[in-house]
């Protein structure tokens, strides 16, 4: 096993831009086709896992199958990490069924703290978007919140309380994006830019965010640009009062 030392983009996260980086090349996501698992690293086909995936395959074949296989919640099979943040009392990584709702997860981080009331949460980074607190049944676990215009992602969890805004948890997302974007096309590049901008304003330009949001996602090139408009459409859909 060979260890890279990445510069620590954002956009590296997505598996052709982190293959760039490897090569020593910027860290910019390739146009498809070819597909990496075709044309990845160095020209060689390539297979693209993360750290958890490979853990627990070392342990499958250590432990045997039922190191998974016997953990069944909500019909969803297997353990899963979980970060956790925001407004819990103890945030952390907590390794749980795959099946696990939202209140299991605040469950297991010992609760809301004292005076907040449960409002909303980011179900797996800031690409997940925002989820209203009526919509804490649903198993976190991969396919089961696409659904619902959202996704597991990373399972980072980022839980909000009566005393947040979502609209400035939003806002705060596509700061985050325009920031971290790569700027390699125009639909990323200048539409995070553009809906910060729209997003600022005490009220929402809706039909005209929602026009943006549609072209960012048919025309950008990889997964940030595709996916930064989440926060945007989950907040108008979910929390229309705020903006």
């Amino acid at each position: 096993i060979e260890l890279r030392r990445g510069a620590g983009a954002y956009i590296c996260g997505e598996e052709s831009a982190m293959i760039e980086s490897i090569e020593g090349k910027r860290g910019l996501p390739r146009h498809r086709p070819p597909y990496v698992a075709q044309v990845g690293i160095f020209g060689r086909p390539t297979l693209v896992h993360n750290v958890e995936t490979l853990h627990w395959v070392a342990r499958i074949c250590r432990e045997g199958a039922e190191i998974l296989s016997s953990t069944v919640k909500n019909g969803r099979t297997g353990l899963r990490s979980f970060s956790v943040s925001g407004r819990v009392k103890n945030p952390g990584v907590y390794l749980l069924p795959a099946g696990s709702t939202i209140m299991d997860l605040i469950e297991a981080c010992g609760g809301m703290p004292d005076g907040h009331a449960f409002k909303a949460y980011q179900p797996g980074g800031p690409s997940a978007g925002i989820l209203p607190a009526s919509m804490n049944d649903i198993p976190m676990d991969f396919d089961t919140l696409q659904p619902h215009g959202s996704f597991i992602g990373s399972a980072a969890i980022v839980v909000l309380s009566d005393k947040d805004s979502v609209k400035d948890a939003a806002l705060n997302m596509l700061r985050f994006f325009e920031d971290e974007s790569c700027g390699q096309c125009t639909p990323c590049r200048v539409g995070c830019e553009k809906a910060v901008k729209l997003m600022e304003k005490d009220k929402w330009d809706q039909p005209l965010l929602e026009e943006l949001c549609n072209v960012m996602v048919d025309a950008s090139i990889c997964g940030l640009g595709q996916a930064a408009p989440n926060p945007i459409l989950l907040t108008m859909k979910h929390f229309p009062n705020e903006v």
